[in-house]
């Protein structure tokens, strides 16, 4: 049996990592006030960190910080101020997201261990080797995996010496992480900063199915799974819940340590759970990790399920009920409070007291709670009265040790002789020898510089237009036709289909291969083995592992434009670790956002301009509380033979579509699609190439003469030809090109 097991709690402000600690958590993750993927979360100064890893190291916790949102260009040099503050502290890790940041990361900071985030959406073998590539430590993985991929996974990971994290409690996403818009494009808030507004908790129009809260999912919680966890040779069980409070945190991380000390220094499972109702939940499923997706892991109600679940388990009168629960809160918050409150993450002071007369040298007494040093000066003291080393000369020279880590206290000079002088560059010499003491005896890493990356001035690029399909009749749009086709691939195989596209693609060489994002278990081996066996010249992949096979088998690839690439270095990280040979630029990016993004000559930008909006993917049936269906539960049948499509429609009137391709995921799109003719007008020059999505879901009239019309007018407006942005929108009357707008 496996002796340790991390237990990793969140912390969303002070009184949260407190409680994580005092309740037993191996590790907490908590985040600043920027860059990190909970904005409504407290979250802490730099001060507060410093403070906080010196208390929770005392207690033998770790502290992870989260820098787990997408990077703009322009934030690289606020985020190195960081960095450079980060490596002379000593955090535990860094959790991320953005391809750019684990770029400089590996490149700049090593001493940092790295931590992929789930926003990364790993869930496959090449994704771990993608990431082990980018020296990646520890890997979050995908919320939607069952046991058995997790242990596949895990598997990956301690092969490459890395090890895996997994969500245990609290709130599932009903989407793919990472590859969630919906805040985005409904709210211009977007999951991939830190500012999600949860739309899918809302409430909608009542479902045919009778749902109004048909996107509602109930937390997770693998409480009573522990030792298939354990068997799996998961390295870190995680808990959700950075925008909880101190009560929750210490409740939830008290019930999962104890479950832990009793199955592994005992054999037994605790039976009762009851604790984690007593806080705030939606009620609880396994459905994920069971591999048993079914409409029972959805709940009609977004708020605290703790009053109905105590209710329904009593034969008392609810009044009565309801008193006792919210009796045992109060207990709780007290009890959490009263346990908490001599926890101290205070700054501590830092003395300094300065001795010295007429030929002596001077002595500087260094103490702290904790330690105590003494140094001398290398000169001794002269008679002066210039420059002498009175209060305000040691101030000046000293004052910098009154930083995030120390509070000086006022200099003692009481013992140091008037009118003296001994050099200032030896002032300075005695404070380095003061902060290398300080540090433990090691010094401080200097700080480093960020890249400059130089756009070499050359010719506007004249873009070529790109097409999407999903479609085998629509190949006959090839034929007549300077554009370039992408032949869009399934997010899930059969056998038989995958030998029919192996056989398409074979037959037809000018179609060029479009992966999806995410491709678990098997699908992922069908997808390398379509690359093994098709051998195309390039493909285009919205997944990190299809990425990492085509590197190793000299394909030339393509970022597609879920890898969210929002800066420089991002495409560098690519470019320089992958041998990519070019990549779509996010579509939550603005015209400002997207402008100072610096490619290297031998490196094609792409973007979208025409496309279904896509807002969420899930491994979850949206059919079950909307139109209702037959089956309880997901299985490869559905997978494989599923095509439905419904609407919902939120309080505000707003709809988005449902859509189920065959061998595709649930995914909800926007009731308008993506036209932007503004990008080819402001941006064109910087651009090899603008795509066209003309799958089956981007366009709902899917007549052959319509698409070459939209063809004929594309190609006119990627040619800027006059006119062209008028009739297209003559054509496509509903459109959207709000996110371009808005940006990020």
């Amino acid at each position: 049996m496996k002796n340790k097991v991390e237990l990793l709690a969140p912390g969303g402000d002070i009184n949260s990592i407190k409680a994580a600690i005092i309740a037993g958590a191996d590790a907490v993750y908590c985040g600043l006030d920027s860059f990190n993927a909970r904005n409504r979360a407290v979250n802490l100064s730099f001060e507060q960190l410093n403070g906080l890893l010196t208390m929770a190291h005392q207690h033998g916790c770790q502290i992870f910080l989260t820098l787990n949102i997408i990077i703009l260009e322009h934030e690289f040099n606020s985020l190195y101020r960081l960095l450079n503050q980060l490596v002379n502290t000593d955090i535990d890790g860094v959790i991320v997201q953005d391809l750019g940041l684990f770029y400089l990361l590996k490149k700049q900071f090593p001493m940092l261990e790295v931590h992929a985030s789930t926003q990364v959406t790993t869930h496959n073998k090449g994704q771990m080797q993608f990431l082990n590539k980018l020296a990646v430590s520890r890997v979050n993985l995908s919320r939607e995996l069952n046991i058995d991929e997790i242990k596949a996974l895990t598997t990956v990971a301690h092969q490459n010496q890395m090890l895996t994290e997994v969500f245990v409690h609290g709130s599932y996403c009903i989407g793919f992480s990472g590859l969630c818009y919906i805040s985005s494009v409904n709210s211009g808030n977007s999951g991939n900063r830190g500012r999600c507004s949860q739309p899918c908790r809302d409430q909608y129009q009542i479902t045919e199915a009778g749902n109004e809260f048909p996107l509602n999912m109930k937390d997770n919680s693998a409480f009573f799974d522990l030792p298939a966890l354990v068997g799996a040779g998961v390295d870190s069980l995680k808990i959700e819940g950075r925008i909880k409070g101190a009560s929750y945190v210490y409740t939830v991380v008290d019930s999962w340590r104890k479950q832990i000390n009793s199955f592994i220094h005992k054999g037994e499972l605790q039976t009762d759970n009851s604790a984690l109702y007593k806080v705030f939940n939606r009620d609880f499923s396994n459905g994920f990790l069971k591999g048993d997706i079914n409409k029972l892991m959805f709940i009609d109600n977004p708020r605290d399920n703790s009053l109905k679940h105590f209710i329904d388990q009593s034969d008392k009168a609810e009044q009565s009920v309801t008193d006792q629960l919210y009796a045992e809160k109060a207990s709780i918050k007290q009890n959490v409070e009263r346990q908490i409150e001599n926890l101290n993450i205070d700054k501590p002071d830092l003395k300094l007291s300065f001795s010295g007369g007429t030929s002596l040298p001077l002595t500087v007494w260094v103490e702290t709670k904790t330690s105590s040093f003494t140094f001398f000066s290398a000169s001794l003291l002269t008679p002066s009265t210039e420059s002498t080393i009175n209060q305000s000369a040691l101030e000046k020279r000293f004052k910098s040790l009154n930083n995030d880590k120390y509070h000086l206290l006022d200099l003692q000079l009481e013992d140091l002789k008037k009118d003296l002088f001994i050099p200032f560059k030896e002032l300075t010499e005695i404070k380095n020898k003061i902060i290398y003491s300080l540090n433990g005896s090691v010094d401080p890493v200097k700080a480093v510089t960020l890249p400059i990356l130089k756009q070499l001035k050359k010719e506007p690029l004249k873009p070529s237009l790109l097409v999407l399909i999903s479609k085998i009749e629509d190949i006959a749009l090839v034929e007549n036709s300077v554009a370039i086709f992408y032949y869009k691939l399934p997010d899930s195989f059969t056998k038989r289909s995958y030998q029919k596209l192996v056989d398409l693609f074979l037959q037809n060489p000018k179609l060029t291969p479009w992966f999806p994002a995410v491709l678990i278990a098997k699908d992922y081996q069908f997808a390398v083995d379509f690359l093994q066996n098709v051998k195309p010249k390039q493909i285009v992949t919205n997944n990190s592992g299809i990425a990492y096979q085509a590197d190793l088998l000299n394909i030339d690839w393509v970022a597609g434009p879920l890898f969210n690439l929002c800066n420089s270095f991002s495409l560098l990280c690519l470019k320089e670790n992958f041998n990519c040979k070019g990549a779509f630029i996010s579509s939550e990016l603005n015209y400002k956002q997207i402008k100072n993004i610096i490619a290297t000559d031998d490196f094609k930008l792409y973007s979208t301009i025409y496309q279904p909006i896509m807002l969420m993917t899930s491994r979850q049936c949206f059919f079950q509380q909307t139109v209702g269906c037959k089956k309880s539960a997901i299985d490869d049948r559905c997978m494989a033979k599923c095509e439905k499509s419904t609407s919902i429609i939120n309080l505000k009137g707003t709809s988005f579509s449902i859509n189920k391709q065959k061998g595709g995921y649930p995914t909800i799109y926007s009731q308008e699609p993506l036209l932007n003719c503004e990008i080819v007008a402001q941006l064109a020059g910087k651009f090899n190439g603008f795509m066209v999505d003309l799958s089956t879901v981007a366009e709902n009239n899917s007549e052959l003469a319509y698409k070459v019309e939209l063809l004929s007018l594309f190609t006119d407006l990627v040619n800027k030809k006059a006119q062209a942005e008028a009739k297209l929108k003559e054509v496509i009357t509903n459109s959207s090109n709000q996110q371009y707008q808005k940006g990020l």
